[in-house]
């Protein structure tokens, strides 16, 4: 009897069910969208930010992070911690540490001073863009145009096999007159050098100053085979957290449970303790103004994403707590007759319920697959690549779907439940 009851509503109500159905599906819809968003927009903003720069440094043990990164101590008067390198066949290990999908590219680099006549500059050695071997048999491709990706470069890029290509600094080119395609001869110290002069760059900081060649060539002139002064490393983070900030500080400090937590998650400091495991000889400092500003975006960006999710869904429970409550009033004398037939209004509010729930299903259904295109778009849109289809989602969106709808029939049920046969009959 139940049963042939709630068809027959659903066939008479079928007008009203299906404002309920589009309003859910219009609500579910944009909610699927956000959610899918919100939980693979973290490798976007990531990615995205990766463009421009590194946020790791790896640095030979004891060296000073500033000497390294601005050669204070160059010329005669070096120091015993600026002799100190790197060796350049351990560098695969950056991409075999627990986290190596999240190293995006990195770069290492040897510089040395060199002249050209009256003027004095910086020769930085580098990978252009190298094809690594890895022992797990997988390959990679990185270096420093890949990490510099948001550079203007005029003329042809650097390439590794070309020793002598070099990319000339637009400050510097300007003092020395240089355009791509011209031969410089350079003096390092320990004889002449002839460059070609491949490509003209503007990096809008210090490196607009300086030349870059290959790294072979800076290891021959200076004399140091196989050996690199720095690496810069692109990762892709997880926001820091309390967690993170006292394991950076100290990890012994951490309980077994909190470290295993730590480890396995991708924070900044878990990626640099891992490759400092992997290279003993090498201590990772983060560049923590990157860092905190990937963190910032990031959980800004979700926390507009659930605002945009909770908005969205009240929306739609207040959208249905209109309808419902409309449709209850309409059905008003035949609820009354029902009372009247010895109903209860356990029986009534439960068939009401079900055809809410009905109707909430197939419109949380195709809600949910028109929420999927919404995503594509968005994120083809914004991201410029397609989001990730999160299996998660699915459990959230019933729960949520069931929620608003018990939510939304609330004011309904309650009016259901004022209402008496006598009343209702003898007003119809």
């Amino acid at each position: 009897m139940f049963r042939k009851m709630l068809i027959s509503a659903l066939s008479r109500q079928k007008n009203k069910l299906v404002m309920i159905a589009f309003t859910v599906a219009l609500g579910v819809s944009l909610a699927t969208a956000m959610l899918n968003v919100m939980f693979d927009v973290g490798d976007k903003v990531n990615q995205e930010l990766k463009t421009y720069g590194a946020n790791l440094n790896v640095l030979p043990k004891g060296a000073s992070l500033l000497n390294e990164l601005y050669n204070l101590e160059e010329g005669n008067q070096q120091s015993e911690v600026s002799q100190k390198y790197l060796r350049e066949d351990e560098l695969a290990k950056i991409k075999m540490i627990f986290w190596a999908y999240n190293i995006v590219d990195f770069a290492p680099y040897l510089q040395t001073r060199a002249k050209a006549g009256a003027e004095e500059f910086t020769i930085v050695g580098t990978w252009f863009d190298k094809h690594l071997h890895l022992p797990t048999g997988d390959e990679v491709q990185t270096g420093m145009l890949r990490l510099k990706s948001w550079w203007d470069i005029q003329g042809q890029p650097g390439n590794d096999a070309i020793i002598n290509g070099a990319m000339v600094g637009e400050r510097l080119a300007a003092r020395l007159n240089l355009r791509p395609g011209d031969s410089l001869l350079v003096d390092s110290g320990s004889g002449a050098v002839e460059l070609q002069v491949r490509a003209v760059f503007h990096s809008g900081g210090g490196e607009d100053s300086q030349i870059f060649v290959p790294l072979a060539l800076v290891q021959d002139i200076t004399g140091l085979k196989g050996l690199v002064q720095r690496v810069e490393v692109s990762a892709l983070t997880t926001p820091e957290n309390e967690l993170a900030r006292r394991a950076a500080a100290d990890p012994n400090s951490l309980s077994r449970a909190e470290w295993d937590a730590w480890y396995c998650t991708a924070y900044i400091s878990a990626i640099a303790y891992q490759i400092e495991e992997a290279m003993p000889d090498a201590r990772v400092k983060a560049v923590l103004q990157v860092a905190d500003s990937e963190g910032a975006i990031l959980q800004k960006t979700q926390l507009l994403m659930l605002l945009l999710t909770f908005l969205t869904l009240l929306c739609s429970a207040l959208a249905i707590s209109n309808l419902v409550t409309a449709n209850v009033m309409e059905r008003t004398t035949e609820i009354g007759l029902m009372k009247a037939l010895g109903a209860g209004s356990l029986s009534i509010t439960l068939l009401v319920l079900s055809e809410i729930m009905i109707t909430a299903i197939i419109g949380s259904v195709l809600g949910y697959l028109t929420g999927l295109g919404f995503a594509q778009i968005i994120g083809r849109t914004v991201f410029g690549s397609a989001i990730a289809i999160k299996g998660l989602v699915i459990p959230l969106i019933i729960i949520l779907v069931m929620v608003i709808t018990i939510l939304g029939s609330l004011p309904a049920m309650r009016y259901l439940l004022s209402l008496k046969p006598t009343e209702v009959l003898r007003g119809g």
